[in-house]
Parts: structure tokens; C-alpha cells; sequence
């Protein structure tokens, strides 16, 4: 079978290659059977790819271990389940996994879109077969995932890794994946638009949903991403900022950007050069992710490990397709340019610019600060740490500012915003805002940054809702139907626009839930049998300790009794699994969570207990809202699907039914709806008798707080928090430092020289090589605010328009002509 596995690959890339070349001369010589055979060839491709992957997967099923990969990721105690989503559980099956996907994508676009872009079709194969064989040259010349033994076979495999055992990652990898192999499909049309100058807006129409597409499934991967690591890793959060992390979130930025834009060029014929860098640069931003995971560029306890070889082969990808990509940009420039230039900056427009430039800010800050330590490594030769503080500084105030132009952009109009539409459009969303602040105060919550969240987005959700209401009130009139049947039919006869607004929606619940963080509350405890602690409203009891053996793994469990208000509201059970062939690994946290859509009671045993004494180190955490963010995602995906969804398809669904009918069923439907890359992760070892001391002082708790252990197992966790041998290590020798009178500089300056570097802090100081890391934001902030300000310099020398003075009309005639301009927007 693993000849075969081979064969296939081999096969695979040299008829990518006749596709990509047949394609190519093809459309030179304007040859239909030539054109046709690089169709066909592609989707050969197709079929040898997805020949490969049953070949692996038959081989994790029948546990072929003559096979490295199948060896490595898979063992006989191992669940059929997770035997099957080992393929993508390494680095080898990531990347033939990829090029699965691709594959299967690129026959879908091209099969669809074949006689409508005729011209465009043989470059967009040309394009997907190229990448199609950079990954498989990966694979046939370097990581080929069918490699065998070549001497004794061993007569088991070592297992999946513990942390990858979980039902979130066995599809978190797939989702993501998506997203990213999603992606370059419009870039494929992007390229041939600009290789055949057939730069109207038609190509943008091919690429639209697949973009949208991609961009719901890196989503749901980014959202997996953070539900895995809430319920596996352990330490009460969702979100750390790893390297890995960012990799999948900076094409999110890139494409969410794209995806407002278009609607600009689509309407005025406007940032047609903007729109294409995006779709290059979300596609590069897609490679470069891939990149960091798989060559060790970045030091992340998620990534595939350190690979030279790999390294080089991307970067010469990664040059090739930027010097490729925008050489053809600048070789177009005369036939981008735009058509219509801005009216007013009071205009939807605007705001989408607006917008766009803060996306792209926020893309190029999260890449600066994730490779800023290899960076800093290259010219000082001391490797810093940028961890969560540095980007929390920065991304609270940008991500308030996305959520507020959320609001303002709808009330906009499009050109030109007059001041009595700003007063009528603004004047609920001012209002909820204002109450809001009010509620904020009254309940003391703190006005930054989570107060100002809940007012974002209490003003966000009225503009939402206003719009829903106005335009139905319109349509009710118009229409005679009752108010929920006109908006079932305002968001039928314009998805895109009232889909997008749900997707706002789904936004708004997410930093909802964000917000909730600021009264997060958490303690670390020591407990014996029949013990309590209090956390804020619950009463945490430990009962008792008892341990199972599955065979595959020894299971440690606590059993917690919890109370409010003096009653027990629930029994939970936290614990830590110990996988017997991966015991000097860190066993893996069991987490216990009882949740609310108020708070979340989050239960983690960060050490093995005292079976003797039934003894127990017990991490307890209060999570405010956090359910809130997983249904948001809910919300977003619902949107997302509407704004998919083809044209005619609700006009078929509901013109079977009578408009009352129509109303209760969608009614009913919506309450029945609502009623990480591939991962290796190198955990540190934890000390099971350590117990974390309170702080002597203030200044011991802040640099605890900007300390990290440097054990280069955990994720840089803070001092305040991480209880392996290392990190109380280094809490003795701060403590040693404190107890010496030392000011903050000065225990810093100790340290420094003690580690030999600054890699023990979270962020790197303000001072020589590394004061660029804190003025990178600023001048990004202040270069981008200088091309507004030029733009909008240029935009404002235009020759005055004639005045003229419109008669006037009758009210009911304007509400039925904003009703049919609904249709446009």
C-alpha cells in the first residue's frame, strides 16, 4: 500500500504539471482541445488525490505500521474515530491533506464557472495546478507521508497525541484547512483577470462566494480553535495569541476586509487596485501561515517542530508568488483604475476605507509582533517574547473601533450622507448608547474596556435592529403582509445585505462575550477531602478522588460538589488523564465546566491529587458570557448561509406558501436552529507539589504578571499562573530579587543577565532594537492615516457640481422608492 501511496503522489504531480502546461498553451494559441485536455488533466488530479487519501486512511484503519506516519500517529487502543482523523494529525498528512482539498475545491470552481469564464478558466487551472505541485514536490521530494520502515517494523504504534484525542480538534484541522485551501481560488481568478486584463467586475462575481465560503470555514476553524483549547488546555482561557493562533487569524483580517470592499467596487467602481492586493494577500497571508506552523520559524507549543529545508522551500514559494502576483498589478495599473472616486467622507463608502485600513492594521500588527522574536534573534541575537499583554495593548482599543464602524456603516448612505439623514439614522443607536452607559455605571462596571463593549454593542444592535424595522415597516406597507412576513421578504429579495447584518449581529454576541472577561474571577486552592472554597457566588466542596483504567489511558477524577446560595446545584468532575504510552508527556486536563448563559464554572486539577490523602490542587475560574461567543458564531454562520444562499432559492421556497405560512414556518425554523492547524503540542511537566505563594508586594504580583516561564514547554504561561518546576524556579528568584529592596528596573536588569536575555518577559521593553516593536504600531498608524489624509486631498479637487434644487415629493412615494432601492445596496 505504500508503494501505491507513492505512486499516486508521483502521479499526481507530473499530471498537475501537464495541467498547468497544457492549460498555459492553450489559451496562448487559442487551442479548445488543448484547453480542454489541462481541464481534464486537473481533474485527474483530483481522482489521484483522492485515491491517495483512502489509501491512507485504509492504512490507519488496518494499522499498517509499515508505514512511519501510521506508526507514529496511531496505535491499537486508538478509537476508529481518531484513527481516521489521524491523517491530518501530522505534518506529512497536513500537507497531502491539502492538496486533497484543493484539489476537490479547484474541479468544483472550474466545473461550475467553466462556460462562463471561458477565458479565464485555463489560467485559474494553471494557477491551482502550480500550488497544487509546490505541495506535492513537499511531499515527493521531502515529507512524503507514505515512507516506510527500513529495517524491524514495530509491532504497535505510538498513539495519537492526548491533547488531539478531543471531537473539537478532530474538526478543527478540516474547518481550517478549508478556509485556508479556500482561499486560493479567488486568487486563482484574481491571477487570470490579470493575466487576460479582463479586469471588469465579472471576475469579482466568481470569486465573491467562494471567498465568502472560505472565509466561514476559517471561522468556524478560528472558533474550534478557541473552544478546543477553553475545554483541553486547561487554564481558563480561549484565546493566548500563540503564533499559531495568529497564523489562522491574519487572513481572516485580510479577507473580512475583501469582503466589504467588493461591495464598494460593485456598486461605484471604486478600489479596484485595493481589491485585488487583498485576494493576493489573503492568499499569500495563507501560505505564510502555513509556513510559520511547519518550519520552526516561530517558537509555539502548537507547531510541527523546526525544519531548514522546509523553510527554504517556502520562502522561494512565498518570493515567487509576491513577485509574480503584484508584478502583474503594477504591469495592469492602467486598466484598474477606478472609475468613480469618493463623493464625501460622511458616505458608506468611506467607512468601508475606513474599515479596511483598520483590518489591514490590525493583519500587519498581529504579523509583526508574531515574528518580532525571530526578528530580534536575527539582529541582536537575543530571542524576546511577545506574548498576550503586548497584543492585548493594542488589539482591545482596535477591535472597539471595528465594532463601532459596525454600527456606523449602515446608517451611512451611499456617496453622500446629508445632516438631517445623520440625525434621523443616528438617533436610536445614540440613544441605546447612552442608556447603556447608564446601566454600566449603575452596576459599576468598569467604563474600560468592558463597559465600552457593552455599549459598542448595544449600539451596533440597534442599528441592526433599526434597519429590520424600517425597511419591514416600508415593505409591510407596500405590500399589505404582517411586519415578520415583509422582513421574511426584505431578506429574501436582498441576502447579501440583510445576511451581512445577521452576521453583525453574530459580531456583537461574540464581544459580548469578550466583554465578560473583565469580570473574570479565579482562584487556586488546596483542598482536602470535604473542604470548601467560595468563588464568587459558588461553593466549591471536595468530595472525593477516585481513579479508572480504560486500558489506553488512567483517568484521575475528582468529585466536586458545588452550591449557591446554600443549596448543591450540581456535582462536577474534574480530572487528568494519563495516556500509558505517552506517560512522560503532561497528562491531559479533563476540565469540568457548568455552564450558564450568565457565567461559565470552569474546573481544572492543574496536578495529579494525593490519592492517599484524596488531597487535591483545584484551579477554579468564574467566566462571565463566555457561551455567548459560541452562539455568536451560531449567529454568524447563519448569516453567512443566508448571504450564500442563490438568488432565486427563497423566492422558490416561499411563493409555494401564503405569506402567514411563510412567516410561521421560518418562525419555527430559526427556533429549531437555535434552540487548529494540525497540532503537536510540547507540554512542560507540572509539579504536583507545588502551590503558587501570594505575592509579598505590589511589585511582586506586576512582574509576576509580566513574567513568563521560559521552561519552552507551556505557552509562555505567566508566573501568576503556571505551576510547573520551572516557573517556581523562577518565582524563588524574583522573590530573592524583592527581597533585596531591587526597584523594577533593576530586577529586570538582574534577570536579564541571570537568563542570559529578555526571553523571560511577556513583552519585550521599551528600550534599544526592541523600542521597534513599540513604535512599529505607530508608524504603520501614522503612514495609513497620511494615505487617508492624501486621498481624501486628491478626492476633494474636483470641480464644484451645478446645484440644483429637488422638487419636492410626496412622502409615501419616497418610502417606496427607498423600498425598491433596497434591492441595489
Amino acid at each position: 500500500m505504500a508503494a501505491l501511496g507513492t505512486f499516486l503522489l508521483l502521479a499526481a504531480f507530473v499530471v498537475s504539471s501537464y495541467a498547468a502546461a497544457a492549460s498555459v498553451v492553450g489559451a496562448r494559441r487559442r487551442a479548445r482541445r488543448l484547453i480542454e485536455s489541462g481541464i481534464g488533466a486537473f481533474y485527474l488530479t483530483c481522482a489521484l488525490m483522492t485515491t491517495a487519501s483512502a489509501v491512507m486512511v485504509n492504512a490507519f484503519l488496518t494499522s499498517d505500521y509499515t508505514i512511519k506516519y501510521v506508526s507514529h500517529y496511531s496505535d491499537e487502543s486508538q478509537p476508529v474515530f481518531y484513527k481516521i482523523t489521524s491523517y491530518w494529525g501530522g505534518l506529512d498528512g497536513s500537507i497531502m491533506f491539502w492538496v486533497f482539498l484543493l484539489s476537490v475545491f479547484g474541479s468544483i470552481a472550474i466545473y461550475v464557472n467553466r462556460e462562463r469564464y471561458r477565458e479565464l478558466i485555463p489560467y485559474v487551472v494553471a494557477t491551482i495546478s502550480v500550488v497544487d505541485m509546490f505541495f506535492l514536490y513537499l511531499m515527493v521530494a521531502h515529507k512524503n507521508p507514505f515512507t516506510t520502515f527500513l529495517t524491524e517494523v514495530p509491532a504497535d504504534g505510538r498513539g495519537l497525541n492526548p491533547l488531539l484525542q478531543n471531537y473539537w480538534m478532530a474538526i478543527h484541522p478540516p474547518s481550517l484547512y478549508t478556509g485556508f485551501v479556500g482561499m486560493t481560488i479567488p486568487y486563482a481568478f484574481c491571477i487570470a483577470a490579470l493575466i487576460t486584463g479582463n479586469l471588469d467586475d465579472s471576475w469579482l462575481r466568481a470569486v465573491r462566494r467562494w471567498t465568502m465560503f472560505a472565509w466561514l470555514f476559517l471561522t468556524f476553524g478560528l472558533t474550534l480553535g478557541m473552544i478546543w483549547a477553553y475545554e483541553v488546555l486547561g487554564w481558563g482561557g480561549y484565546w493566548g495569541w500563540d503564533p499559531v493562533e495568529n497564523a489562522g487569524l491574519l487572513p481572516w483580517f485580510t479577507a473580512t476586509a475583501f469582503l466589504h470592499s467588493v461591495m464598494v467596487q460593485e456598486r461605484r467602481s471604486m478600489l479596484r487596485v485595493w481589491n485585488v492586493t487583498l485576494v493576493i494577500t489573503t492568499f499569500f497571508l495563507t501560505i505564510f501561515g502555513t509556513f510559520m506552523t511547519r518550519s520552526g520559524v516561530v517558537s509555539s507549543v502548537h507547531a510541527f517542530g523546526e525544519d531548514p529545508v522546509l523553510s527554504k522551500l517556502f520562502s522561494g514559494f512565498m518570493v515567487a508568488i509576491i513577485t509574480f502576483s503584484f508584478g502583474l498589478v503594477i504591469y495592469r495599473l492602467p486598466m484598474l483604475k477606478a472609475r468613480n472616486e469618493l463623493d464625501s467622507w460622511l458616505s458608506r463608502e468611506a467607512a468601508f476605507l475606513v474599515n479596511n485600513w483598520i483590518l489591514l492594521f490590525s493583519a500587519l500588527f498581529i504579523l509583526f509582533g508574531t515574528m518580532f522574536p525571530t526578528l530580534s534573534e536575527a539582529v541582536t541575537g537575543d530571542r524576546l517574547t511577545v506574548a498576550a499583554p503586548f497584543f492585548n495593548k493594542w488589539m482591545v482599543p482596535i477591535g472597539l473601533m471595528l465594532l463601532f464602524l459596525t454600527g456606523v456603516g449602515p446608517l451611512l448612505a451611499w456617496r453622500k450622507s446629508t445632516l438631517t439623514n445623520i440625525r434621523d439614522q443616528f438617533m436610536w443607536p445614540v440613544v441605546a448608547i447612552a442608556a447603556t452607559g447608564g446601566l454600566v455605571l449603575g452596576l459599576r462596571i468598569g467604563l474600560w474596556s468592558s463597559g465600552a463593549c457593552f455599549m459598542l454593542c448595544a449600539f451596533v444592535a440597534a442599528t441592526i435592529v433599526q434597519e429590520f424595522w424600517r425597511g419591514g415597516a416600508v415593505r409591510r406597507k407596500n405590500t399589505g403582509t404582517d411586519l415578520l412576513t415583509a422582513i421574511i421578504g426584505l431578506v429574501g429579495r436582498n441576502k447579501r445585505r440583510y445576511g451581512g447584518y445577521i452576521v453583525h449581529l453574530g459580531i456583537v454576541l461574540i464581544f459580548l462575550g469578550f466583554a465578560g472577561n473583565g469580570s473574570k474571577k479565579e482562584a487556586k486552592v488546596l483542598l482536602k477531602p470535604h473542604e470548601t472554597v467560595t468563588v464568587g457566588a459558588y461553593t466549591i466542596q471536595n468530595d472525593h478522588v477516585t481513579v479508572i483504567d480504560d486500558g489506553q489511558k488512567q483517568v484521575v477524577t475528582a468529585h466536586i460538589f458545588v452550591f449557591k446560595d446554600g443549596k448543591q446545584i450540581d456535582t462536577m468532575y474534574p480530572g487528568r488523564s494519563i495516556f500509558h504510552k505517552h506517560e512522560e508527556e503532561e497528562p491531559r486536563a479533563e476540565v469540568a465546566i457548568r455552564r450558564t448563559p450568565a457565567e461559565d464554572l470552569y474546573l481544572v486539577l492543574p496536578v495529579n491529587p494525593e490519592l492517599g490523602t484524596q488531597t487535591i490542587n483545584l484551579d477554579v475560574v468564574v467566566n462571565p458570557l463566555v457561551s455567548w461567543i459560541w452562539l455568536g458564531f451560531g449567529v454568524l454562520a447563519f448569516g453567512t448561509g443566508i448571504a450564500l444562499l442563490p438568488e432565486r432559492t427563497y423566492s422558490f421556497a416561499v411563493a409555494k406558501l401564503p405569506a402567514d405560512a411563510a412567516a410561521t414556518t421560518v418562525a419555527l425554523l430559526l427556533m429549531v436552529l437555535f434552540g487548529g492547524a494540525s497540532l503537536s503540542a510540547q507540554m512542560h511537566t507540572e509539579n504536583p507539589r507545588v502551590v503558587i505563594e501570594a505575592p509579598k508586594n505590589a511589585l511582586e504580583q506586576q512582574m509576576r504578571e509580566e513574567m513568563g516561564c521560559d521552561c519552552g514547554g507551556c505557552a509562555h504561561e505567566p508566573l501568576t499562573r503556571c505551576t510547573c518546576g520551572r516557573a517556581d524556579q523562577m518565582r524563588a528568584q524574583l522573590r530573592a530579587q524583592i527581597d533585596q529592596g531591587k526597584s523594577h528596573d533593576q530586577i529586570v536588569d538582574a534577570l536579564a543577565e541571570m537568563y542570559g536575555g529578555h526571553q523571560f518577559l511577556s513583552a519585550p521593553i521599551d528600550k534599544g532594537f526592541n523600542r521597534v516593536a513599540w513604535l512599529f504600531p505607530y508608524a504603520v498608524a501614522g503612514t495609513g492615516i497620511a494615505a487617508i489624509g492624501l486621498a481624501a486631498i486628491k478626492w476633494s479637487r474636483r470641480a464644484p457640481s451645478v446645484s440644483q434644487t429637488s422638487p419636492s415629493t410626496d412622502p409615501a412615494i419616497e418610502e417606496r422608492i427607498d423600498d425598491e432601492l433596497r434591492d441595489l445596496d
